[in-house]
């Protein structure tokens, strides 16, 4: 109705001029306070609901650019009941303890992981600074490097992403700073280096790393989202069912391999490739156009590693790990229907296609990644 209201009133600013009211109506120019002046009788002369609107011809566009957005990335996505992911429910304090770099002489029967222990440092950060690689191995006399730096001490429960978060870094420069791999699980007792606090290193935690350490992208949760497991723990069965929950403190335990090739997840045309678009942004996977409410099915077996809204631009998030590294991901879904930890099978239906996150059109984001790589979906997908 507010959209409205702007353009019925100039019909009476039309028919009665300014010129024309002192005329016609001479009584509110001799009672206005000011006179001499014709504005007050103008003022006067006309209601106060047709003046105000008269006055802000530029209500118009604000109305316009609104109705634009809020069906797009405001749009709701339909869930299974879920606890929330263990990066919200488990915080983290930033307690990291700085240690000066030094050199360490091996003595007989110890580890690298002792070692650690020992100076507060994380093994992969010496094994990195040392030119270790597995299984690691040591011996009685070797020299080792000791990088300095501050170390945070995982506790059990704690995810990268919260770790991250509670030092206002990324979580992908933690993951390079102490070379983190697959399945990237934390343990509680591991120590990590958190960059940016070495000598000479870039300062901590300035205005724009906070803000990136808050926004979450799919390779953040694949490599920081699983909770830190503790000494005694084994990473949790996937559920045949969505009706089994798992808590936010369980770690799902990926497929070790890929059962088969991948399946198309929606059928429909093609809107966007992957890579580099003609504007310059990347997309890291295809886009499929998809009548709002199609089902998405699963590209091959795997076990389902994420579901919700976290990451804004894809709306409704679905992530499947599937073995040998490879990853699905399906954005953009109006009604999620499995959860975190269920396994599913291939031309499993996952959700609902929707228009969700930051979509132009009803459609269906799709990625397939090895490892942290992004691999062009069409690559691997039989031909249409």
């Amino acid at each position: 109705m507010r959209a409205a209201e702007p353009v019925a009133p100039p019909a009476p600013v039309v028919t009665a001029p300014p010129q024309a009211s002192p005329v016609t109506r001479p009584a509110p120019v001799t009672t206005v306070p000011r006179p001499g002046s014709t504005r007050p009788a103008i003022r006067r002369s006309v209601p106060v609901t047709t003046a105000r609107p008269a006055r802000r011809p530029a209500v118009a566009a604000p109305v316009v650019q609104r109705s634009v957005p809020v069906t797009t990335p405001t749009a709701p996505v339909s869930s299974l009941p879920a606890p929330r992911p263990s990066w919200e429910v488990r915080p983290v304090a930033p307690d990291a303890r700085e240690i000066a770099e030094s050199v360490y002489v091996v003595k007989p029967g110890d580890t690298l992981r002792a070692v650690a222990d020992r100076a507060g440092a994380g093994s992969e950060v010496i094994a990195r600074a040392n030119g270790l690689t597995p299984p690691f191995m040591i011996r009685a006399g070797q020299r080792l490097t000791i990088p300095g730096g501050r170390y945070h001490l995982v506790r059990s429960g704690e995810s990268g992403i919260a770790i991250a978060r509670a030092y206002g870094v990324s979580w992908s420069r933690i993951v390079d700073a102490n070379a983190l791999s697959e399945p990237y699980v934390l343990r509680a007792g591991q120590r990590i280096l958190i960059p940016g606090t070495a000598p000479g290193a870039t300062p901590l935690s300035s205005a724009a790393e906070r803000a990136a350490a808050f926004k979450l992208d799919v390779d953040d949760i694949l490599t920081g989202g699983e909770p830190a497991l503790a000494s005694n723990q084994e990473p949790a069965k996937p559920s045949a069912t969505p009706r089994r929950v798992l808590p936010p403190t369980a770690v799902v335990a990926a497929p070790a391999r890929l059962r088969s090739g991948f399946a198309w997840p929606v059928d429909g045309r093609v809107v966007k490739r992957f890579g580099a678009g003609s504007s310059g942004e990347r997309n890291d996977g295809i886009k499929i156009a998809a009548p709002v409410g199609t089902p998405i099915k699963a590209t091959a077996d795997g076990v389902v590693a994420y579901v919700g809204d976290g990451i804004a631009a894809l709306g409704g998030l679905v992530i499947v790990k599937h073995g040998d590294g490879w990853t699905s991901v399906y954005g953009h879904a109006s009604k999620l229907m499995v959860q975190r930890g269920q396994s599913v099978k291939r031309g499993q239906t996952l959700a609902l296609s929707g228009q969700t996150g930051f979509a132009d059109r009803p459609e269906l984001h799709f990625e397939l990644r090895r490892g942290r790589t992004p691999v062009d979906p069409l690559s691997q997908l039989p031909r249409p």
